[in-house]
C-alpha cells in the first residue's frame, strides 16, 4: 500500500477568488487518484492533529517565533496578506500547522516502511524564509521535515529534490548551512523568485541548482537528471529523499514556460527510485487542474511497480 496523507481541512485555507493556489488543486488530485486502476493500493491517511505533537517547537527550529506568532495573529484578525501573492484567511494558520504535521507524518511513514509516501497538503512551503512567507507559502514544509528527519534514530543525511518550476529559495536558505542536508533544484530561469543560479552551491557544496531555460522539455530534464541530479544524490547517499513535488513545469501551467507533459513526471519519479525507495513526496506548486492531477498519478505509479503483492 502507498500512503497518501490528506485531509479536507486543507481546503479551508481560503486564498480568494481567482488565486492560482486554490483548494481545487487538491480535490482534482484526490479525484484522479480515486479513479486510477490501482486505487485500491492507496492507503488514505489523515494527518496527525497538530495539538498531538510539539508542532510549534518543531516549526520554530526553522522559523522565527515572532513570524509564526504573527501569522497566528493575522489569521485571528480574520486574515490579510503576508505579501501581495500570499493571502491569509481566518483558518490559514491552523491549516498551515496541519500541513506541517502531514509532512512530518510523511517522514515517519517512509522511515518506518522504507517505501514512498505522498503528502497531499496545502499551503505549499518552499518559498517561505525564516521570518517571512512569500510566493503562496507560509511555513517551509520541506525544510522543517528535513530537520525533523535528522532527529530520528539512524538518520544522518537527508536530501531534498525540488522539481517545482520555481526555485525553492526558502528551502535552500534554511538548509544550506547544515552539512547533513543536501538541496537540489531544477527550475525555470529566469522566473520567480529570481534565485537559484548554478554558481550558488551552498556553504558545504551541498546545493545543486540547475536553471532550466524556457521551452525545456523532458529530454532536457533527462539530461540534467542523468548528468547532474543522480550523481549528486548518489554522492549524498541520503537516508531519506524529500521531493518538493511541484507540477508547474507542465506545459499547460499558467505560471511557467517549461514544456513537460503530465506523464513525464513518471520518468522523474523513476529516476528518484534509482537512488532510494525512501522517498517522501510533498506537494508544492502546480496550477492547471488536469495537468497536476495526471502528473501526480504519473509520479506515484512507478512507486507501486515493484510492489504488486501489497
Amino acid at each position: 500500500m502507498l500512503p497518501v496523507i490528506y485531509s479536507d481541512e486543507f481546503l479551508m485555507h481560503d486564498t480568494g477568488i481567482f488565486h492560482p493556489e486554490r483548494p481545487e488543486r487538491l480535490t482534482a488530485i484526490k479525484t484522479a487518484l480515486e479513479q486510477v486502476a490501482w486505487s485500491q493500493k492507496i492507503d488514505w491517511q489523515r494527518p496527525t492533529p497538530p495539538e498531538q505533537r510539539p508542532i510549534l517547537s518543531t516549526i520554530q527550529k526553522v522559523h522565527d517565533p515572532a513570524y509564526v506568532n504573527g501569522v497566528r495573529l493575522l489569521a485571528n484578525r480574520g486574515g490579510g496578506y503576508l505579501d501581495r501573492d500570499t493571502p491569509i484567511s481566518a483558518r490559514s494558520y491552523e491549516v498551515a500547522l496541519l500541513a506541517v504535521s502531514a509532512w512530518l507524518d510523511g517522514v515517519e511513514r517512509v522511515l518506518q516502511r522504507g517505501e514512498p509516501a505522498f503528502v497531499l497538503a496545502r499551503p505549499p512551503g518552499h518559498h517561505a524564509v525564516k521570518n517571512a512567507g512569500m510566493g503562496f507559502c507560509i511555513f517551509s514544509n520541506a525544510a522543517i521535515a528535513a530537520y525533523y528527519a535528522l532527529a530520528q534514530p539512524g538518520i544522518q543525511r537527508v536530501a531534498i529534490l525540488d522539481w517545482d518550476v520555481h526555485h525553492g529559495n526558502g528551502t535552500q536558505n534554511l538548509v544550506e548551512a547544515n552539512p547533513q542536508i543536501a538541496y537540489c533544484s531544477l527550475h525555470e530561469f529566469p522566473n520567480y523568485p529570481g534565485t537559484g543560479k548554478a554558481t550558488d552551491q551552498g556553504h558545504h557544496q551541498n546545493v545543486l541548482n540547475l536553471p532550466m531555460s524556457p521551452g525545456s522539455t523532458l529530454s532536457d530534464y533527462q539530461h540534467a537528471f542523468e548528468q547532474k541530479v543522480i550523481p549528486f544524490l548518489n554522492q549524498v547517499a541520503p537516508d531519506l529523499l524529500i521531493v518538493s513535488a511541484g507540477y508547474d513545469a507542465a506545459a499547460a501551467d499558467p505560471l511557467s514556460r517549461i514544456l513537460l507533459h503530465p506523464q513525464d513526471y513518471g520518468t522523474l519519479s523513476r529516476y528518484c527510485l534509482q537512488v532510494t525507495r525512501k522517498i517522501m513526496f510533498g506537494l508544492e506548486g502546480g496550477y492547471d487542474l488536469e495537468a497536476i492531477a495526471q502528473a501526480v498519478v504519473a509520479t506515484l505509479a512507478p512507486c507501486l511497480s515493484h510492489r504488486d503483492g501489497d
